[in-house]
């Protein structure tokens, strides 16, 4: 009988090494982009809360004395820590406001931990008007007299296939037009008002003899 040859023990160790390794690698790559998917959503919740914390400020009515403050605020069922820098531009009446937020559980020292910083400004100068109203005039189509529009009733010269151009009602060739075919109009010839229809029949033809007045 022929015999059979397994794994020895040196082989089974160096495979579950390998798988083991491998493994490793995997489950590294897993957690770092848990991690990276769990930054991200901290850090757009962190924007969000400076940009209530600019927009709140603004929409107070009051000006923003300069200097820096610091707070907490709870929001995404978290609370963040943000502190506020509020500096003097050189427009009069304009501040520069830099907010810095992070999660409030992260302890870090001022300069360090932040999330992200939103900026915005706030002033209080108001332009005044100058007055001036441009003047639009009216709308024209290109090619056609000024203050006709589209499909505009009994205006001639409008565009083909609106209520009123050359064949429609009112114009040449509709109702009550003698003689003449419209564009698509109402009033084709032999139509109504049309005095000389092609459907007429005939007179009938006279028994009596041409009198010698009408053959000279």
């Amino acid at each position: 009988m022929r015999r059979v040859r397994g794994f020895t023990l040196i082989e089974v160790l160096v495979a579950l090494a390998i798988v083991a390794i491998g493994m490793a690698a995997v489950l590294g790559a897993l957690n770092s982009s848990a991690n990276s998917v769990s930054y991200l959503r901290d850090k757009t919740f962190a924007q969000w809360v400076g940009l209530n914390q600019i927009a709140t400020l603004r929409v107070s009515g009051q000006m923003t004395p300069t200097g820096n403050s610091d707070g907490n605020t709870d929001f995404a069922g978290r609370t963040w820590h943000w502190r506020r820098e509020v500096v003097a531009t050189q427009v009069p009446g304009v501040v520069r406001i830099d907010v810095k937020v992070r999660p409030a559980d992260i302890k870090a020292d001022e300069d360090n931990g932040w999330f992200t910083t939103v900026s915005g400004i706030q002033g209080d100068a108001v332009g005044v008007p100058n007055g001036y109203l441009p003047d639009w005039g009216s709308q024209k189509l290109p090619g056609f007299p000024s203050g006709q529009a589209r499909g505009q009733p009994g205006t001639p010269g409008a565009l083909p296939g609106g209520i009123g151009t050359p064949g429609g009602i009112g114009t040449p060739g509709g109702v009550e037009s003698p003689g003449v075919t419209g564009s698509g109009g109402i009033g084709v010839q032999g139509d109504l008002g049309n005095p000389a229809a092609p459907n007429t029949p005939p007179p009938p033809p006279s028994d009596q003899p041409p009198s010698p007045d009408s053959e000279q």
